[in-house]
């Protein structure tokens, strides 16, 4: 991203931490407000150090997500997020509506999901939402990092694809904002600049470690790539995709620019 003009190729928001992706055509960026209806609600481990309440950002292994629970993405969800009810469908079909405002539609979520995660009898995940927090995975590096917006380059998947003979689906980075038309890897170096991101003035602040749970397929619930092992194979290190915080409001269509 430090030299050329590439686009926005595609936006996706994660209502659910480890649940679907769902795609948008448009959205309000502000600063030091994330990226809207991003993680807002998780599933947090029984025994962990979750309690309703909470206004400090935990880290990834509070939570139950595609890292160390895969079954989750053979899971089609949908959270309509303007009524926060949650919709499951397997195989084509309508398995679960709950909706994650009321005490009843969370009680009825979290009692879905205790045979998919394979929990014991009588224990259940606890449904995690703090008003004004996300569950993201830098939240637990401090409230600044909670609100950062994830970037991946399509450049650079293409470029780990023809190096490693493999198909790597875009979505395993779980990015919100998917970019093209800039020269592979070059987001790597952009780290401590400013850019522009479809007209909202942003800072690149960190390249992202990837983990387990790129392995894992989207829609099938099942580890089918070492993808960490085979970008430190191919590169030496294990990132893939940038952080960066926005700094002016505005709203990032897909098509629209991205540059310097």
């Amino acid at each position: 991203m430090v030299e050329g003009r590439g686009r926005v190729d595609a936006l996706f928001v994660y209502p659910v931490k480890g649940l679907s992706a769902q795609p948008l055509d448009r959205v309000a960026l502000r600063p030091g407000t994330g990226f809207p209806n991003d993680r807002r609600f998780a599933f947090a481990r029984p025994d962990g150090r979750y309690r309703p309440g909470t206004r400090v950002g935990l880290p990834k292994q509070e939570f139950f997500a595609l890292v160390s629970d895969p079954r989750l993405a053979g899971l089609d969800t949908h959270v309509d997020t303007g009524t926060d009810v949650l919709t499951v469908r397997v195989a084509g079909h309508d398995v679960l509506k709950a909706d994650l405002g009321t005490e009843e539609g969370r009680d009825e979520a979290m009692r879905f999901l205790t045979p998919v995660l394979d929990l014991p009898a009588g224990v259940t995940p606890v449904l995690a939402r703090e008003p004004g927090r996300r569950f993201t995975d830098a939240a637990a590096a401090g409230d600044g990092p909670m609100n950062w917006v994830s970037v991946v380059s399509l450049a650079s998947i293409r470029d780990l694809e023809a190096r490693t003979g493999t198909v790597v689906d875009p979505l395993r980075f779980r990015a919100n904002v998917v970019v093209d038309g800039l020269p592979a890897w070059s987001e790597m170096d952009a780290v401590g600049r400013e850019l522009d991101l479809g007209g909202v003035r942003v800072r690149a602040v960190h390249r992202t470690r990837r983990c387990a749970a790129t392995e894992v397929g989207p829609g099938t619930g099942r580890r089918d790539l070492a993808v960490v092992s085979m970008i430190h194979r191919t590169y030496g290190h294990q990132f893939m995709g940038i952080y960066v915080e926005v700094l002016t409001a505005g709203t990032l269509a897909k098509g629209s620019a991205v540059g310097v």
